[in-house]
C-alpha cells in the first residue's frame, strides 16, 4: 500500500511546486534567470589559380592534374587541382576541378565554389556552392564536369589562359558559452550636464533680466557660442559682474529657448508642439539673428519650412526676407504659388502685413504663380 502511495505523493508535490512557480510569476516576483548562446566560428577566403597554355595541357591524360600552390584557410592547408583531360574516363569530354584539403588530422567542414574567370576578372561559370566534410580518408571534392574541353580551348585567351577562383569557407566546431548580460549604464552627455547646471544656477556668474524674470548663465560659455554675448560680456562695454543685464524686446520664453540652444545645440521640446510652435520659432529666429547664433537660425529655418501653412506663410515670408533666410523664403513662395492657396492666403491678416511692409515680395510671388499656371 505504501509503495502504491509514493508516486501519488511525488506527483502532488511536483504539481504544487509548478503551481507555486506559476503563481509567483503571475504576481511579478523576480525568478532566477540565466542564458547561453551557441557560437559557430567560420573563416572565408579566396584563392585564384591561373592556368596558362591550356591547349598544351590537353592530352596529358585522364587522372593527370596540375595543382595550385598551397594556401591556408581556417588553420588548414588547401590546393586547387585541375584535371585538363578529366578526373576519370566518365568525365565525358570535360575538364575537372577539385578542392583538396592537405592531410587533415580531423574532419574539416567547409563550403566552397570553383568558378571560371575571364581575363577581365568577370565570372563566367556559375556552380552551386558545395558543402562537404573533408576527412583523413577523403580529401578531394569538386566538379568532375567542370568545363567542356573543346569549349575551354576556344574560350580561353590567345595564350590559352584562364583563372579558377575558389571561394572557401571553413566552418569551425560549434561551442556554447554563458551569455552575460551587460548592464546598460545611461550616462548624461555634456550638453545635458551643462543645461542642468544652468537651470540650477550652479557656478553661474552672469544674470539676465527679461521682463522681470531672471536667467542665470555662465559668461565663458555664452561668449564662446555668440559673438554678441562675447562683446557684451568681455568687450569694452561689458557690464559689471555684480549687475544683471537687462534684455529688451525678447519674451522670457524666447530667451529661455535661446539659452537652451546655447547649452545644448537643440530647440526645447515645447517648441515642437503644434499649438503656437510657428510663432515661437519665428521669434526664436529673430533672437538667433540678434545674437549671431547661426546654428539656431538654421535650425529654426528648417523647422519653419516644415510647418508652413495658410495662416502663417505670409508672416514667415516677411521674416525670411528680413533675416536673409533664402531657403525659407523660397519655401514660402513655393507654398503660395498655386492659385487656390494664394487666394486663401490673401484673406489673412499676415498677407495684409506683407503687402504693407514688403510690397516687392509680391513680384516674386506673382512670377512663381505665372510659372505654375
Amino acid at each position: 500500500m505504501l509503495a502504491c502511495d509514493a508516486p501519488c505523493i511525488h506527483s502532488s508535490f511536483a504539481f504544487a511546486m509548478a503551481t507555486n512557480s506559476t503563481a509567483a510569476a503571475s504576481h511579478g516576483q523576480c525568478l532566477p534567470k540565466s542564458s547561453s548562446r551557441c557560437l559557430t566560428p567560420s573563416v572565408t577566403a579566396t584563392h585564384d589559380f591561373e592556368v596558362t597554355s591550356y591547349p598544351l595541357l590537353q592530352g596529358i591524360g585522364v587522372e593527370k592534374l596540375v595543382s595550385s600552390t598551397v594556401f591556408s584557410v581556417g588553420g588548414f592547408n588547401w590546393t586547387i587541382s585541375f584535371f585538363p583531360d578529366g578526373v576519370r574516363h566518365g568525365s565525358f569530354g570535360n575538364a575537372s576541378a577539385f578542392l583538396n584539403c592537405l592531410s587533415p588530422e580531423k574532419d574539416v567542414r567547409a563550403r566552397f565554389t570553383l568558378n571560371l574567370l575571364d581575363k577581365s576578372g568577370a565570372q563566367v561559370s556559375k556552380f552551386e556552392e558545395m558543402e562537404y566534410t573533408f576527412t583523413p580518408k577523403c580529401v578531394y571534392r569538386g566538379y568532375a564536369q567542370f568545363a567542356g574541353r573543346s569549349w575551354l580551348k576556344s574560350w580561353s585567351d590567345s595564350n590559352g589562359s584562364f583563372v579558377i577562383r575558389c571561394v572557401l569557407t571553413v566552418i569551425g566546431e560549434p561551442r556554447t558559452e554563458v551569455k552575460r548580460d551587460r548592464a546598460l549604464v545611461t550616462r548624461p552627455n555634456l550638453q545635458d550636464q551643462l543645461e542642468e547646471m544652468r537651470k540650477k544656477g550652479e557656478g553661474a556668474d552672469v544674470t539676465f533680466r527679461v521682463c522681470g524674470q531672471l536667467f542665470h548663465a555662465h559668461r565663458c560659455l555664452l561668449a564662446a557660442r555668440s559673438p554678441v554675448f562675447k562683446a557684451e560680456l568681455f568687450g569694452p562695454m561689458k557690464e559689471k559682474a555684480t549687475q544683471s543685464i537687462k534684455v529688451e524686446d525678447i519674451e522670457p520664453q524666447i530667451f529661455e529657448g535661446l539659452l537652451h540652444f546655447v547649452y545644448t545645440d537643440s530647440v526645447p521640446d515645447d517648441e515642437h508642439s503644434r499649438d503656437g510652435s510657428t510663432a515661437k520659432l519665428q521669434h526664436l529666429l529673430v533672437a538667433a539673428d540678434r545674437y549671431g547664433l547661426d546654428g539656431l537660425m538654421v535650425l529654426c529655418e528648417s523647422k519653419l519650412c516644415e510647418s508652413i501653412d495658410v495662416e502663417t506663410v505670409a508672416t514667415t515670408l516677411v521674416l525670411a526676407e528680413q533675416h536673409h533666410c533664402r531657403d525659407l523664403q523660397e519655401a514660402c513662395v513655393e507654398f503660395m504659388a498655386p492659385q487656390n492657396v494664394l487666394q486663401a492666403v490673401m484673406a489673412t491678416d499676415g498677407f495684409k502685413h506683407l503687402l504693407a511692409s514688403r510690397p516687392l515680395l509680391m513680384k516674386e510671388i506673382l512670377d512663381k504663380v505665372s510659372r505654375t499656371d
